[in-house]
């Protein structure tokens, strides 16, 4: 029987003001619905560190060049010919940013984050052809014009692409002000 790792590690200090604040901004902006989630990007994120550091010690240069090579095909370097520094400045917003749920949503398929979600999960959303039902699922480079979803959003009972906008980042603002109240 195989046995399963956990993929994430929980914060060391779960109930620090500050952290609890941050980590609820970034589940709303990209629609998360557990911390678990969140967790389990940081993770990753400090699997790609942990490498680079690790290369960068070594001066492994063809190992360099796979690494970026793959971070690359994901999408979260800029170019092919990027350096270990960049690497090392990816922020968890930037792997967030990969997961077929935001790309989803940016490109337009779905009014709301949580609409893209819903899409997502209940089987609307394809890449080539083939349905894809995880929201976390990291969309490549390659992928990310081959997305297709079965439903058109229904703009006119949701409101335009800018009002939904605007109306998540008077969420985000809200937040702000009351952690500043409240701080």
């Amino acid at each position: 029987m195989k046995r399963f790792r956990k993929k994430y590690k929980r914060p060391r200090k779960p109930w620090d003001k500050a952290l609890l604040e941050e980590e609820r901004k970034i589940m709303i902006e990209f629609g998360l619905k557990r911390k678990k989630e969140l967790w389990r990007a940081k993770e990753e994120l400090r699997k790609y560190r942990r490498m680079a550091r690790e290369l960068n010690a070594r001066r492994d240069k063809e190992k360099e060049k796979i690494l970026i090579q793959k971070l690359y095909r994901l999408g979260l370097l800029p170019s092919t010919n990027a350096t270990l520094d960049d690497v090392l400045s990816l922020t968890v917003r930037d792997l967030l940013g990969r997961r077929l749920q935001t790309i989803v949503y940016k490109k337009g398929l779905a009014n709301t984050i949580k609409q893209a979600r819903q899409f997502i999960v209940h089987g609307h959303v394809r890449i080539n052809g083939r349905r894809i039902v995880y929201p976390s699922y990291l969309v490549s480079r390659e992928e990310e014009d081959k997305i297709t979803c079965d439903i058109k959003p229904n703009a006119s009972r949701a409101g335009t692409q800018e009002q939904l906008a605007a109306q998540t980042k008077a969420e985000v603002a809200n937040i702000e002000v009351a952690s500043a109240e409240g701080g």
